[in-house]
């Protein structure tokens, strides 16, 4: 995909939009009961070993999630975004990436990360204060989380704007073409940057999924809200195709996305994928969700959990038994061990080092704000330790 002086070359019209015929059907493929569907147009058919893959994904994500939660509130994290409930979004989706693609994470979006090979204490090492995101975003294929709503969308199809220009998308070689996925709630889209990605995405044909986890509360508002209309029915006036899927049925985010996220590497475009799912804990460890929402309500789609549900549906058809299930339990519990080990062990920063990597090369500013603020830090410490030092003469 190149550009040309006449603007963006649009995409090869027979590039198919996934689940863009009848997209006000929401996909699924597993009933809430774990009970197999097809589907015309969007299917998965993975070996037994990918549907174990899956499920331990969710299993180990979930038991990182509430060890989380348990050091937040024993005072080792300052905050911790949750995401229970979201397991199957955020596994299925991670699921459909090639190893070149990069993706764009907001805050919540562990279970992408964790799946890109990224090290659960470099998330931690975010809410622990010390670092802003430790690991390489290069290596990884995954950009430093963004607390601010929304604002991961722009730079989104900014880096697909790029990848088309390096062209890597539409060249026919599958270790080459390239997508972007951008991860965020459905309060983002009330956001700016949310209506402006979209916008610049379709004009400019960006390889761009716009993957929005509908958990059916932005904090204490609830979707309804956010939008007078289905949230994918947004792609429609971005001219780009928007697919419903069932974000607790890990089977059917991993066919939508896929299909999606090829879409994009062929030069087909952006497209706009809600995963229908819901937030089962708090929006952070800061929130009390009894002051806004029905007990009703959690308890109705605790009946729809996505990982009871990819259960059944693996013990019915005898993929999974009780021997993975206990080599499952003791690696849940090696992780736990990991990170209630490795976060007392981090250490704070120096100071100094958020001036380090501002720009690549060395510059004069901030390098006389760095100055400024060693000389400023040098004399808090001294004015310290006179203090300390009157209190002891006194």
């Amino acid at each position: 995909m190149t550009d040309t002086a006449a603007g963006p070359v649009r995409a090869p019209q027979h590039v198919p939009a996934p689940g863009a015929e009848g997209s006000e059907g929401m996909v699924q493929l597993l009933d809430r009961h774990g009970v197999r569907h097809p589907h015309p147009e969007l299917d998965v058919h993975l070996a037994d070993v990918e549907l174990l893959d899956l499920y331990r994904d969710m299993v180990l994500l979930r038991r990182f999630d509430d060890e989380a939660e348990a050091l937040q509130r024993k005072g080792q994290l300052g905050l911790w975004v949750g995401s229970r409930g979201q397991e199957a979004a955020q596994v299925g989706a991670g699921r459909a990436l090639r190893r070149q693609d990069h993706v764009f994470p907001s805050y919540r979006d562990h279970g992408l990360v964790l799946g890109r090979g990224v090290d659960p204490l470099h998330i931690l090492s975010i809410f622990r204060g010390v670092d802003h995101g430790g690991w390489d975003p290069v290596a990884t294929g995954v950009h430093p989380y963004t607390l601010v709503i929304a604002a991961q969308m722009l730079p989104a199809v900014g880096y697909g704007m790029g990848v088309q220009r390096d062209g890597a998308v539409g060249t026919g070689d599958p270790d080459r073409d390239t997508a972007v996925i951008t991860c965020f709630g459905d309060g983002a889209t009330s956001q700016g940057e949310a209506a402006e990605a979209l916008n610049w995405a379709s004009v400019y044909n960006a390889p761009v999924v716009f993957f929005c986890q509908n958990n059916q509360w932005a904090i204490s508002e609830p979707v309804s809200r956010q939008s007078p209309v289905p949230l994918h029915r947004r792609a429609e006036g971005a001219g780009m195709p928007g697919v419903l899927v069932d974000g607790n049925d890990v089977l059917a985010v991993l066919a939508v996305t896929r299909a999606a996220l090829e879409r994009a590497r062929t030069g087909g475009g952006p497209t706009f994928v809600e995963a229908f799912t819901f937030r089962m804990g708090a929006h952070t460890t800061s929130d009390d969700p009894t002051r806004y929402r029905l007990a009703a309500e959690v308890d109705a789609w605790r009946e729809k959990d996505p990982i009871d549900r990819f259960r059944t549906h693996l013990r019915a058809q005898g993929v999974l038994d009780d021997a993975f299930e206990a080599r499952l339990a003791a690696d849940s519990d090696a992780l736990a061990e990991r990170v209630r080990a490795g976060i007392p062990a981090m250490t704070d920063p120096d100071p100094a080092s958020m001036f380090d990597h501002a720009y690549a090369e060395p510059h004069p500013q901030v390098l006389a704000e760095r100055d400024e603020f060693l000389a400023a830090w040098e004399q808090h410490d001294a004015d310290l330790r006179h203090d300390a030092h009157a209190g002891g003469v006194a």
